[in-house]
């Protein structure tokens, strides 16, 4: 049978269709007035280079704010680093404040300027080629014994390995999760069949207690449903630490890994003891992750100097802390736990020095603990003028409520080397300005003095907050979470990545139930089923664009198909005279609208993050970093500047931006604000817990524990951001997600419920 050529035109007009955009030109095309179909075919403005552009704009334009000019030479500020190099400022690292005080101590004397070192030097690379070669090494022991013949396989393979997703997940077996799911839908059963009974049958003599003890069953029954049915869809994941470093640790390359900021909030040095808050510290230094990309920032907002001093002596420990952590890889990294630990140190452990060097060191934590405990119990009796300093000035923060904005910069990039001379982590302390008649929100607040303190001076694009008392007992942990948030597939609509809390020093009871195993190991992979866990306030790592109040990315979408008038089903032709004009009108206009967006932008930006140009460019630049052209007093002035107590006057800081302000509890405010604007989280629980923190070990801490807890959602329930009134205009909450977090709001009132149907007599008259 002979072929039959298509006629290339409509069947009902027969006008000839018009060539698809970006096909093969054929015969009987029109031409085009050589316009190139590929570039016009979409007008598809590219977002990177306009965000450069007002980046630049923005960061050079006259933004003022009531301040003076920038003395970018002045030495009364330490050293801050810019991009991958650091720049020395002469002098010791006093302490800059809004007020020009500068804070000097016989212990800053330890600390010492920053030498210049940056990657490419000799000592970088080799550093960086000996990690990659270790890696190497390792994977192909795992693979088996290979020989040089196999070589160009084993790269080939690495590479395959390296496409692989990061992360995958693991659904709950069948014969697990069917029969939770019938013994739900039977109760589910009964309970209809139950209150059908109870209404349908009142009891006429005592109708009052009758209705009470209805109107308690059926809220039972809503807590019961609310809580059961977000458990519908659990799931497990997995994480490859190895495809990891495979594809953003390769040889010869710089390490790609995400820079992250790691936030430690504590508040008064006597309920927060220093020596735990010190523990979690150099927990945080000696995590495995590259050194150039951690900066560890502590917010002290109690401006205790006992707090500061106990920095600066951890600082000092970290130098011999941390290599000996690296060079064996212990766990956990906390030297109080890591010695506590009743196990065999032998064990896995062939280095012939290891037993003489842990002894050393236990030595040397030893006598960090001496000193750090004899910091405090100075500070318990406090003189009646207050602190002074070695040099005989005040110590700033001696009136909590009253007091400049102090940061310290003790650690930081080529400026602070370990005993063997390696780099450690950046080591910052910051104490926000706090003056009465300013509302300075708690926590909430501190956590996002650190946001724009971060964002100044090392703008990480993902952030992990600890509480003091929770130490990294997993010294991967970053790196389990950079498996998500670093995932090309699913990490661009992750706002953040949860992991469970764990304790120590409960009991084998567990009398206070500090554990919450029903929360923590069924409740929040039930909701990483459906949007993602909710935030609990530690242990967690965000992504700092999602803290920021911006959408997730939206997915692309197809293009229309365009053919002839005829056929309503397929669109309509666009006229060509029509696209060209709108091609040179957009080409004319271009200037002018450029002019008029960095003006919008500009004050749009500032009524949304504040008045500080640094800052607001820092927030356009969605891979991190600093601008190259800022220097670091420049930094380190801008970095006073957003902790000042009125910055967050007339902006949206605390309403849609950072941590949400109106309850006790923000932790739960803040997830929901971003799950709300289409985010989701993820959950991951590693074998080894990621963090491990301090228990309530005596009842009346737990019970006001759990008070706070209740309050914080009831003043949830009844604010604006209520689940049950909120987020339905944008639609991008899911239903089993809002149950979640509205469960999480009403469960409170249960108990004025339960107390009530307890008091009901045990027998009515129809009973």
């Amino acid at each position: 049978m002979k072929e039959e050529k298509g006629t290339q035109s409509c069947p009902q007009c027969k006008t000839r269709y018009k060539r698809l955009k970006g096909s093969a030109r054929v015969e009987g095309d029109d031409e085009e007035d050589d316009l190139d179909d590929i570039e016009h075919e979409f007008i598809i403005e590219d977002e990177h280079d306009r965000n450069k552009y007002l980046t630049e704009a923005m960061l050079h334009g006259k933004m003022t704010y009531g301040r003076g000019h920038d003395d970018e030479e002045n030495s009364h500020f330490p050293p801050v680093i810019t991009g991958i190099r650091s720049r020395p400022v002469s002098g010791e690292f006093p302490i800059g404040s809004h007020g020009e005080q500068i804070l000097s101590s016989s212990l800053h004397k330890r600390v010492h300027p920053y030498q210049d070192s940056e990657p490419g030097s000799a000592r970088w690379d080799a550093k960086k080629e000996g990690g990659w070669k270790d890696r190497m090494d390792d994977w192909k022991m795992q693979q088996g014994n290979l020989g040089p013949e196999q070589e160009d396989d084993a790269e080939a393979a690495m590479l395959e390995e390296a496409r692989q997703p990061l992360s995958r997940k693991v659904p709950i077996a069948s014969s697990k999760i069917n029969p939770y799911r019938m013994v739900i839908v039977a109760r589910l059963i009964i309970l209809a069949f139950f209150l059908r009974y109870r209404i349908l049958h009142p009891v006429h003599e005592a109708l009052g207690l009758w209705l009470t003890s209805i109107v308690c069953e059926i809220w039972f029954a809503i807590s019961w449903i609310l809580d059961q049915f977000p458990k519908w869809l659990p799931i497990d994941r997995e994480t490859y630490l190895d495809r990891l470093s495979l594809r953003y640790e390769r040889e010869g390359e710089p390490n790609m890994l995400a820079p992250a900021d790691i936030f430690v909030s504590t508040v008064d040095p006597m309920k927060e003891p220093p020596l735990v808050t010190g523990n979690t510290i150099l927990s945080i230094l000696a995590m495995d992750y590259p050194v150039e990309k951690i900066s560890c920032y502590l917010s002290d907002d109690g401006a205790s100097m006992c707090t500061f001093e106990a920095m600066s002596e951890t600082a000092e420990f970290a130098r011999k802390w941390v290599p000996f952590c690296k060079k064996y890889s212990i766990e956990p990294r906390a030297p109080e736990f890591y010695f506590a630990l009743k196990m065999d140190y032998l064990k896995d452990k062939v280095q012939p020095t290891f037993v003489k060097e842990r002894r050393a060191m236990k030595r040397e934590y030893e006598e960090f603990k001496v000193r750090i405990n004899a910091i405090v119990a100075k500070a318990q009796k406090a003189p009646p003028e207050g602190w002074i300093m070695q040099d005989g000035t005040p110590w700033p923060g001696n009136n909590t409520r009253d007091h400049p904005g102090m940061i310290q910069v003790f650690l930081g990039h080529s400026g602070g080397h370990d005993t063997e001379g390696n780099e450690l982590p950046r080591l910052v302390y910051v104490s926000r300005e706090k003056r009465p008649g300013f509302s300075h929100h708690k926590k909430a607040g501190a956590m996002n003095a650190l946001i724009r303190v971060s964002a100044v001076l090392t703008n990480a694009p993902f952030m992990l907050n600890l509480d003091c008392d929770h130490y990294i007992n997993n010294s991967k942990a970053v790196r389990e979470a950079m498996c998500f948030l670093m995932d090309p597939q699913i990490g661009k609509k992750v706002c953040y990545v949860q992991f469970p809390q764990r304790f120590d020093g409960i009991d084998r009871h567990d009398r206070y139930a500090n554990r919450n195993t029903v929360f923590f190991d069924i409740n929040m992979k039930g909701l990483d089923g459906i949007q993602g866990p909710v935030y609990v306030g530690t242990g967690c790592v965000f992504k700092r664009q999602a803290l920021y109040g911006y959408d997730p990315p939206k997915d692309s979408k197809r293009p229309k198909m365009v053919t002839c008038d005829c056929c309503p089903c397929f669109g309509s032709r666009k006229k060509k005279n029509a696209k060209n004009g709108a091609v040179g009108e957009g080409t004319s206009l271009q200037g002018m609208d450029n002019e008029k967006q960095l003006l919008m932008s500009q004050m749009n930006f500032e009524k949304k993050f504040g008045q500080s140009a640094i800052f607001v460019t820092s927030t356009l630049m969605e891979e991190g970093g600093v601008p190259p052209s800022s220097s670091p007093a420049a930094l380190l002035k801008e970095a006073i500047h957003v902790i000042s107590c009125g910055y967050e006057d007339k902006t949206e800081w605390g309403l849609e931006l950072g941590w949400i302000y109106g309850s006790i509890t923000e932790d739960i405010l803040t997830g929901f604000k971003m799950h709300c604007r289409g985010w989701r989280s993820i959950y991951c629980m590693p074998k080894l817990p990621a963090f491990k923190g301090s228990a309530p070990i005596n009842l009346s801490d737990r019970l006001n524990q759990v008070l706070r807890w209740a309050l914080g959602s009831v003043e949830i329930f009844f604010s604006r951001h209520s689940p049950m009134l909120y987020g339905y205009k944008e639609g991008k909450l899911k239903w089993l997600e809002r149950f979640a977090y509205v469960n999480t709001t009403i469960y409170p009132f249960t108990s004025l419920a339960l107390v009530a149907y307890c008091c009901l007599p045990c027998h009515l008259p129809a009973y």
